[in-house]
């Protein structure tokens, strides 16, 4: 065992968030970490990582164990390029390095010294650190970051930021690695290479991801969900076998609760009642504690929250008629989304491209793509970062807003004047940070001409999870997951018969990941989209435009 992680409290502010954390990592373990959105999993790793040390619990680590973690924030970077940054994140290499560079200007003939100079080099040769330079920059290529080692970390992107983050711990030789949503951002090769990496590397890692390809290669899937965590041996295939079961037996706890809670209620007024009939003060006391013990059970019973319960659409699929009934009646709430869903489609022709090539200045990105896509049909668009795909969708999207950078070299790409479309992007419009919630709601639809009322405000936020709080919350302030489902709301505003999704799972949860594949799997309407979560494809199917080379 590397470390045992025990959190009995950990609020902010009122507001409990964990109570029953409790779990341990193996040598070499690699652990997937999930939950709803919300429930605390990058609060855990602050813990674990040490960052956040304002909670009531016990991480104990073997001595000896040394832990690295991908960084949220980074702040006060001054002008640290990224190679360094990397260098700096990596155990024992800032010392060795301080040592072999100064020691020699200061020793003398100081035997102490010298050995400590010796030792540090060995040590260094050890490590491998005299060939890291030259390995991290063939990483940072790998992960398509080309020419950036010596760039300042500060000019990098949010999504380049996570990717050096991922090359640091891969190259940190730790323990432990502490990892989050690796995989966002990354193409599908680059994250195949993190997946080989992840799975044959010889350190323990525990790695927050809702991404079910890396799920699939994990030992243990540790569920993080009413203030507890629940382990799971195995990975995502056979957490969804062993969720379903488990989850049986807790609604049929529940379920006895609440009618332990009716029985009790009933007991109690009718112990109140014999109460007041009796005359004798002996009997009288009888029913009097019969009464208060009664009330005092109603009450612990009336305290326990309804616990989370979510099954996935498959396994639901399989239970058995009272089980099935059960989770009807008791299934966690989930994003509803309304999508028009028309089995009389009309197979219109939404987009057509011709021999189309793309690109900026003199240089083509691509050449020769060929789109006929007609309503009730899917179409993704695969390649590499920086193959053009994005640059694909802008200049589709063009006759909506102007795209000058972009030059056509050849061919001819359409799309219907008349179509509505709904696009899904993975930042938020900056011009939307300092409005809250409720605000930044009202502002995209009246910017687009579409009606809003306070009603259907308020609608909307419950149909995406969204607490009366989120509401005042400024934009700037919510969480990937909360900003993800703005982005939904903010796609579907129009009622659009053409849905662009670019990496539309990153950042969403698992039952938010599967309402979101079933909608889309009824939708009436067209959809070209960009994913890299396997699962999602093959939910989604429809025909691969190749952009670039594969």
């Amino acid at each position: 065992m590397i470390a045992d992680i025990t959190v009995t409290e950990k609020s902010f502010g009122p507001k409990l968030l964990m109570s029953g954390i409790r779990f341990s990592i193996d040598d070499g373990e690699k652990v997937g970490v999930i939950g709803r959105n919300g429930v605390g999993k990058s609060t855990l790793f602050g813990i674990l990582a040490g960052t956040d040390k304002d909670f009531t619990g016990e991480i104990v680590f073997k001595r000896g164990t040394v832990v690295v973690a991908t960084a949220q924030e980074h702040h006060d970077m001054g002008d640290t390029t990224v190679l360094q940054y990397v260098l700096q994140g990596l155990p024992e290499y800032t010392d060795l390095s301080h040592i072999i560079e100064t020691y020699p200007l200061t020793m003398g003939d100081d035997m102490k010294l010298i050995d400590e100079y010796t030792q540090a080099l060995m040590r260094f040769d050890d490590k491998g650190f005299y060939q890291i330079e030259e390995q991290i920059e063939r990483e940072l290529d790998n992960f398509q970051l080309p020419g950036i080692a010596h760039r300042a970390f500060t000019t990098l992107s949010g999504g380049q930021k996570r990717l050096v983050e991922v090359v640091k711990v891969m190259h940190s030789d730790a323990h432990l690695a502490l990892v989050d949503e690796p995989t966002n951002h990354m193409d599908y090769i680059a994250k195949q290479q993190y997946i080989d990496w992840m799975s044959t590397a010889r350190e323990a890692m525990l790695v927050i991801t809702h991404d079910r390809d890396v799920l699939r290669e994990v030992d243990r899937i540790i569920e993080l969900k009413d203030g507890s965590s629940v382990s799971y041996k195995g990975n995502y295939d056979a957490y969804l076998k062993q969720n379903a079961v488990s989850t049986g037996s807790q609604m049929n706890d529940f379920e006895m609760i609440e009618k332990r809670i009716v029985n009790l209620k009933a007991k109690v007024i009718d112990y109140q009642r014999l109460k007041e009939k009796s005359r004798n003060p002996g009997t009288i006391q009888k029913f009097k504690r019969l009464e208060e013990g009664s009330r005092k059970e109603l009450a612990e019973l009336q305290a326990k929250e309804k616990p989370t319960f979510w099954i996935d659409k498959e396994s639901a699929a399989g239970l058995n008629y009272k089980v099935a009934a059960q989770y009807d009646k008791f299934k966690a709430k989930n994003i509803r989304m309304n999508l028009a869903a028309d089995e009389s489609r009309s197979k219109h022709v939404l987009v057509t491209a011709r021999e189309l090539s793309l690109g900026y200045g003199d240089k083509a990105l691509f050449e020769g793509v060929n789109i006929d896509l007609r309503e009730g049909e899917a179409l993704e668009f695969r390649g590499r970062n920086g193959a053009g795909k994005t640059t694909l969708i802008k200049y589709l999207l063009k006759v909506l807003t102007p795209q000058p950078e972009i030059v056509c070299f050849g061919g001819e790409l359409t799309l219907d004047t008349h179509v509505r479309v709904g696009v899904y992007e993975q930042e938020v419009s900056p011009t939307y940070f300092s409005l809250s919630l409720e605000s930044a709601i009202e502002k995209m639809y009246l910017d687009r001409g579409l009606s809003i009322s306070t009603t259907k405000i308020r609608n909307l936020l419950s149909d995406y999870l969204f607490t009366e709080g989120d509401g005042k919350t400024p934009v700037s302030r919510l969480s990937g997951g909360q900003k993800a489902r703005f982005q939904l709301i903010s796609m579907l505003a129009n009622d659009p018969q053409l849905l662009i999704l670019d990496e539309p799972t990153n950042h969403l949860d698992l039952p938010s990941i599967e309402e979101l594949e079933t909608a889309l799997g009824k939708y009436a309407g067209a959809v070209i989209y960009v994913s890299h979560d396997g699962y999602f494809r093959e939910a989604l199917g429809g025909d691969v435009l190749q952009v670039g080379a594969a």
